[in-house]
């Protein structure tokens, strides 16, 4: 609802303008739930769960619950899951809840995808679905893959109505990004070459100087004479990585990639970030390769990660194969032998922590 005002009658000086508008507003945020190891939650008895790590949206902390054999006896054929409200509040917490089964690509799954009503949380605790999903139907799916399966919480929060002063000028978002994307594109002013896989790309030093410390030493260094007016070479890199390389540091984002050509541009990119030591890429590939740990990349992605620091990706890794069955299963994949060969003390340190069968 909004109004408006001006004086009321003239003789009173010039006409005062102003604006507002009463907003009821809406929180909203996710949480993303990876079971691994299926299988072996399925010996906990009907009506029995398994907690989710915390996570806050809309000012509150949530937790998942789920059951692997049921909330009750009238679904114990069913996985039901649950999102709770952690610890006990005296006002109204309002909030909608969609949870949706994701594919191997991440993406929801139409027909596993169900979304409540708003129910406040503050008087039911949790609110879920006891029958989310079949035992058997997910066992038969694709979406069970190597003893694994995702699931997502979109979470609305509702905020409580207020009357707030609305401007009469709406400032855009930056659009910076879009600039720098049309000078790359563009090649106007471009003042040095890379050769890379074939292929010859033209930049712009200082825009490369100031987004790499690498770049700057490189091209503003005691070797600046040999490349001012040759071109670079770069001949461990393909064009396809490099290309993706001065996107971002543009534009500070990536090409739009799904499926194994993420994870394949994402390894690829995490090397070429450590190299020029553009620390968000890389984190930002590790947080993307997080998201494809299976048994045929597990050990290619532990590797990579020791080699390169990734911490954070590492202890995903060993996350994942935290069991002898799935340990076994990823020893017959060719990346084992190359992570045997070329990192054996974090082979050691995977070893001592293998939860016995």
């Amino acid at each position: 609802m909004q109004g408006s005002s001006t004086s009321p009658a003239a003789g009173d000086g010039p006409p005062s303008r102003s604006a507002s508008a009463i907003v009821a507003g809406a929180v909203t945020g996710y949480h993303v739930l990876k079971i691994v190891g299926y299988s072996r939650t399925k010996e906990i008895p009907t009506g029995q769960r398994i907690d989710s790590s915390p996570f806050r949206v809309g000012g509150r902390t949530w937790f998942v619950e789920y059951h692997p054999n049921g909330s009750d006896a009238e679904n114990a054929d069913f996985i039901s899951l649950f999102l709770a409200l952690n610890g006990t509040v005296t006002e109204a917490v309002k909030a909608q809840v969609t949870v949706s089964l994701l594919d191997q690509d991440g993406k929801p799954v139409p027909l596993y995808r169900k979304t409540t009503g708003f129910i406040n949380f503050s008087e039911e605790g949790s609110w879920g679905y006891p029958d989310f999903i079949g035992r058997q139907a997910l066992e038969k799916s694709e979406h069970l893959r190597d003893d694994c399966f995702t699931v997502r919480f979109d979470v609305t929060v509702l905020k409580d109505a207020q009357t707030v002063e609305t401007p009469f000028l709406v400032v855009p978002p930056s659009d910076m990004h879009q600039h720098f994307g049309d000078l790359l594109s563009s090649k106007e002013g471009v003042d040095v070459k890379f050769r890379v896989g074939g292929k010859t790309f033209s930049a712009h030093r200082l825009v490369l100087s100031a987004r790499s410390p690498v770049f700057k030493a490189e091209l503003y260094g005691p070797m600046r004479e040999s490349t001012t007016s040759n071109v670079i070479r770069i001949n461990d890199m393909e064009a396809e990585v490099f290309d993706a390389l001065l996107t971002f540091m543009y534009t500070d984002t990536l090409p739009e990639m799904k499926g194994q050509e993420e994870s394949a541009m994402a390894q690829h990119l995490l090397v070429a970030a450590d190299r020029y030591n553009l620390e968000r890429l890389k984190l930002i590939c590790e947080d993307t390769l997080c998201k494809h740990i299976d048994t045929d990349s597990a050990a290619t992605i532990l590797a990579l990660a020791e080699q390169h620091n990734c911490h954070g990706l590492k202890d995903a890794c060993f996350a994942f194969l935290s069991s002898s069955s799935t340990l076994e299963a990823v020893m017959e994949t060719d990346g084992f032998e190359y992570l045997t060969s070329s990192c054996p003390r974090v082979l050691k340190e995977l070893v001592s922590k293998v939860v016995p069968r």
